[in-house]
């Protein structure tokens, strides 16, 4: 779909990212409620509904059906993103951060000249695929699922109970039971290629997960072969209380947490400058930091 200009949008702001996240819900989870707009806009359901209606009345005619099994609408054959674009990324962004809605609609000025965001590099994540994984995770289902990897030459199938979906700095993972491994793991969501089969119900579902259900604190303090000055710069840069750091995660985040900290748990490089931080808890963490049971 072509980007829309801010002159065609006779539209409040508001009313522009509801009609955005009425798209983004239907399309990717299948499902949309008045519950998805009066939770993330603090709206009354009375408007909610209102705001479903017009969309689907007016502005994009019978793009959205109620469904009474699902209890919520669902997209219909005639369904047409008008105010995004269609692409998986949309979906991730709003997951993460609420998607900046200037990416979008082009020609959109909110002033800020004076700033710069630097943007990682898209992954080419598969829409009909994210779209068979959100949906099973919100099911509970057993799917299987296409998968490449670094370690194998071939495409291989795996059957998967994914749970949730993990936005990491560059790339985005999903955490799921593998009947592969007997076990949970994370694979990277650019890096499944084809759909199987949707195998129904599982029993492996996120509260079998232990690790995901772990709460963990990671202790960061500065690397104490600093000097003090130095080291009181890297706890004012940090807010640091008392000379630490206390990051609550999950035991399944721990290693993503460390590589956002930009952390080595294997080499502490030569020059304390650096690294800069360090864990002073790692005996606690040990347990949760994996070198070679990535997928």
């Amino acid at each position: 779909m072509t980007a829309i200009s801010n002159c065609q949008l006779p539209y409040t702001w508001e009313v522009l990212m509801r009609y955005r996240l009425i798209e983004i819900i239907a399309l990717w989870e299948g499902r949309l409620t008045t519950n998805h707009l009066c939770d993330n806009f603090q709206i009354q359901r009375q408007q909610a509904s209102k705001d479903i209606n017009k969309y689907n009345r007016d502005i994009a005619p019978d793009s959205l059906v109620y469904c009474a099994k699902l209890k919520g609408y669902k997209p219909t054959d005639k369904f047409k993103p008008m105010f995004t674009q269609g692409v998986a990324e949309e979906y991730l962004q709003a997951l993460s951060s609420k998607a900046d809605i200037a990416q979008t609609f082009t020609g959109l000025d909110l002033g800020f000249h004076h700033t710069h965001m630097l943007q990682p590099p898209r992954r080419q994540v598969d829409p009909e695929i994210l779209r068979v994984i959100v949906q099973a995770a919100r099911n509970q289902q057993k799917i299987d699922l296409g998968y490449v990897s670094l370690t194998s030459p071939d495409e291989e199938s795996r059957i998967i109970t994914p749970h949730t979906l993990i936005c990491t700095p560059l790339r985005w993972h999903v955490r799921a039971y593998c009947e592969k491994n007997r076990g949970y793991r994370d694979f990277v969501l650019s890096r499944f290629r084809s759909i199987n089969d949707i195998e129904g119900p599982s029993a492996n579902g996120k509260a079998g997960d232990s690790w995901w259900n772990t709460q963990v604190n990671i202790v960061v303090k500065a690397d104490p072969r600093l000097t003090d000055y130095q080291r009181a710069i890297v706890e004012h840069d940090y807010h640091m209380q008392d000379g630490a750091l206390v990051i609550p995660t999950r035991g399944a985040l721990v290693m993503y947490v460390l590589k956002q900290l930009n952390i080595d748990v294997d080499h502490l490089d030569p020059s304390p400058t650096a690294q800069q931080i360090v864990v002073a808890n790692m005996s606690e963490i040990e347990p949760y930091i994996w070198r070679s049971k990535s997928v």
